[in-house]
């Protein structure tokens, strides 16, 4: 007796092969790999003895071509059929073996012309169905014509203004559906190129520069930067609620750098020469005038912070408001005052109180043109216009307009080594000011650059930037630092005495790896030292700080009563949203200001002749990349040098290979500038990790990658997997206590 052969379907798909052995209900089948199946009964279609299963099929694939689905459609009986019965429809009544599987393939290719009915059975669609999906499938057939043309062009080096306009979300928020997306994954796949090296040769990304911050508005400012139209400031208003404050007798001055225009405090000291010295603290009071859902407080909830980056700002609040309160000199400002009173020998904290009122603005002085003239020696020194003293040690007029200008920063820092002292107590340990700040200025390469500079529109990327040191922890520094840490920290224990709920700042300890969160918890800071941190400083700057200052108003105007009337009342679950808002929000802008002090770091770099540079180890670490960090910029970049290296050894290394656009850099080792010793390369590295304070903690964990949504996976199916290029580390963070501050 010859052999038997089956046709089953199996998942979907249909298999054939010789039949072993037969019972009720299943099948024993031996396919032509040689594996064994066992089959249910009801999944078998066909039972032949001739041809073969290799010649059947085939047959049966010349057979389903010669097929027209039309007249297939037509031929078919009305009530639900099977495929025999169209192939006896179709051919004829004997129809042979290979019609009735042709017949099968035919049913089962064209779903939306036959629906199926169980195993090898099917019935008709209606028309309008049919239409329907006959012009799906050719809307795909034409997208899939487009999508191919797209790839094509991009292999050739050419970008489809499609795909140009959609650059951004097919790399970072991709529809993976769609045919740009799509377009792309084939041309990567087709050339064997990264995504970001096939764009770029295909001219979709022609500046370095517009790829970050076009990326930056894609993801965090999709309408753009453009304030929406807001109501017109009411100026009688302003002057209403001016004339409704007390005026101080007070004379303020606040310390900022030159390019600070939203300047939200102030300082002032009386009673210098008696037993008691009062400090103010004077806040921007932009509180006073905007409300709780107002336009202008909708648009400070949505942004969240100023963005800062080299040569550019994004503001928090529309410029008209910004100069509306802040604390210009000339002026006679709304403010939120702190006034601390403490014993002048001692420096003990007698008691504190806050008002507010209108304070006269005496000056805006500014530190970088002070600091070549004013440091900690001139401070704690002679005052120069005393008798017998040096005069030519007196600042200008012109940067220096206060009275008894000497004596006031003289108690002032000798109030903040104070401060700073009581607070490294609590700390455990001091804080260290051993990094320099970098202050990035740009410089128009034309006219048309340096006008759009003047105008505070955003840089092009082509313009030349200079690079200075700033130590940080300069005397000024040390003062503004440490008053603002006063205020945060004794305002935010009013806050909670009171029953207020507040924005809070904490830190559990400075254990490796603990970060400071927002909560509205008066929990201590121990980074800071403190027993609990309010941002409440910089209500021009950051909505957390705005939000504070309402409470903190109503503190003032309310009293013991204040937390039946602030606007976040206890358990306000709008806090909550707030913070969580404003943590992602502020990741990204100090991301984005990283990455761009970055960009132009390696800006800088490329532009020299010289690319050799000193650095020194941060971070080293078995089984990890060695981190180094130059000591003339602030670059962080990995190097492989070929022994190991100790944390904080000086190293010369030369730079190459820089790529603007995923900021990488290659650093090669040149030499150690350490002094050889016997026990150089040796010692216990895995201990770096408990000796790094918290910025050089941020720099080690800097190198990441540029991730790209891609799935450049074989076909459809296979796993989703993300296309990175190397992107370096961001900057290093300005991350220490009084950053915070």
């Amino acid at each position: 007796m010859g052999s038997m052969f089956a046709l089953f379907e199996d998942a979907g798909k249909f298999n054939t092969g010789k039949v072993l052995s037969d019972s009720d209900a299943s099948s024993q089948i031996e396919l032509e790999s040689g594996k064994r199946v066992k089959v249910k009964a009801t999944h078998v279609l066909l039972r032949f003895a001739a041809p073969t299963p290799q010649v059947l099929l085939e047959k049966a694939r010349s057979v389903r071509l010669s097929m027209d689905i039309s007249l297939a459609y037509e031929f078919a009986p009305g009530e639900e059929f099977s495929f025999t019965d169209l192939a006896h429809e179709y051919f004829s009544s004997s129809a042979p073996m290979e019609e009735l599987v042709g017949s099968l393939f035919l049913l089962f290719e064209h779903p939306h012309y036959f629906r199926r009915a169980g195993k090898g059975r099917f019935k008709k669609a209606d028309p309008q169905v049919i239409e329907q999906a006959l012009q799906a499938i050719e809307k795909k057939r034409l997208l899939q014509e487009k999508t191919d043309a797209w790839a094509a062009q991009l292999a050739e080096g050419v970008c489809a203004p499609e795909i140009g306009h959609e650059l951004y979300k097919i790399l970072f928020k991709p529809d993976k559906n769609a045919p740009e997306y799509k377009a792309v994954v084939q041309a990567a796949k087709s050339t064997g190129l990264p995504p970001l090296t096939l764009l770029q040769k295909a001219g979709a990304i022609q500046s370095a520069y517009q790829f970050h911050w076009q990326r930056f508005l894609f993801d965090q400012f999709p309408k753009g930067t453009a304030f929406p139209n807001l109501p017109a400031p009411n100026a009688s208003a302003q002057t209403a609620l001016e004339g409704s404050l007390e005026l101080s007798n007070v004379s303020a001055f606040s310390i900022d750098d030159s390019q600070t225009t939203e300047i939200d405090d102030a300082l002032s000291v009386t009673g210098l020469g008696e037993s008691q010295v009062v400090l103010g603290i004077h806040i921007a009071a932009p509180g006073l005038s905007l409300a709780l859902d107002d336009p202008f407080d909708q648009v400070a909830k949505a942004r969240l912070s100023t963005v800062y980056m080299p040569g550019h700002k994004i503001t928090m609040l529309p410029k008209d408001v910004v100069e509306r309160f802040t604390l210009s000199e000339g002026r006679e400002c709304p403010a939120l005052s702190l006034y601390i009173t403490f014993d002048a020998e001692h420096l003990n904290l007698i008691k504190t109180e806050t008002k507010i009122e209108r304070v006269r603005i005496a000056a805006n002085l500014r530190h970088d043109l002070l600091e070549s003239w004013i440091n900690e020696d001139w401070i704690e020194g002679q005052d120069p216009l005393s008798p017998g003293a040096d005069a030519s040690r007196m600042p200008p007029k012109a940067l220096l307009p206060i009275d008894d200008a000497h004596a006031k920063l003289n108690f002032l820092l000798r109030l903040a080594k104070h401060l700073k002292a009581a607070r490294e107590v609590v700390r455990g340990k001091p804080e260290t000011f051993n990094r320099p700040d970098y202050n990035f200025k740009l410089e128009g390469q034309n006219e048309a650059q340096t006008l759009a500079l003047q105008n505070g529109l955003a840089p092009s990327g082509e313009e030349r930037v200079l690079i200075s040191q700033r130590m940080r922890g300069s005397a000024l520094d040390l003062i503004v630092a440490e008053a603002m840490i006063l205020a945060n920290s004794q305002w935010g224990r009013w806050m909670a005495d009171l029953g207020v709920p507040a924005i809070y700042r904490s830190q559990a300890s400075l254990a490796p790896g603990v970060k400071v969160r927002m909560s509205t918890q008066a929990l201590p800071h121990a980074g800071m030292g403190v027993s609990c941190y309010a941002w409440s400083t910089s209500p021009l700057r950051r909505y957390t700080d705005l939000v504070n200052q309402w409470q903190l108003i109503a503190c003032v105007r309310q009293g013991k009563t204040a937390a039946l009337a602030c606007p976040f009342k206890p358990k306000d679950t709008a806090l909550f949203a707030i913070i969580s808002s404003f943590d992602a929000a502020y990741s990204a802008y100090n991301a984005y200001q990283q990455s761009m002090e970055r960009f132009w770091t390696l800006k800088f770099v490329q532009d020299q002749e010289s690319k050799e540079y000193n650095a020194s180890v941060i971070k080293n670490m078995p089984g990890q990349p060695v981190l180094a960090r130059l000591d003339e910029l602030p670059l962080v970049f990995e190097v492989h040098p070929p022994r190991a290296l100790q944390r904080g050894e000086p190293i010369r290394v030369a730079l190459h290979h820089i790529d603007l656009i995923s900021l990488s850099v290659e650093a090669q080792f040149l030499q150690s500038l350490a002094l050889e010793s016997s026990d150089q390369g040796s010692g216990s590295l895995g201990e770096d990790l408990f000796d790094m304070d918290e910025s050089e903690m941020d720099d080690s964990n800097a190198l990441g990658a540029l991730t790209l949504e891609m799935d450049l996976g074989e076909d459809e199916s296979s796993a989703e997997t993300s296309t990175t290029a190397q992107e370096g580390s961001p900057l290093e963070p300005q991350v220490s206590p009084s950053a915070d501050a």
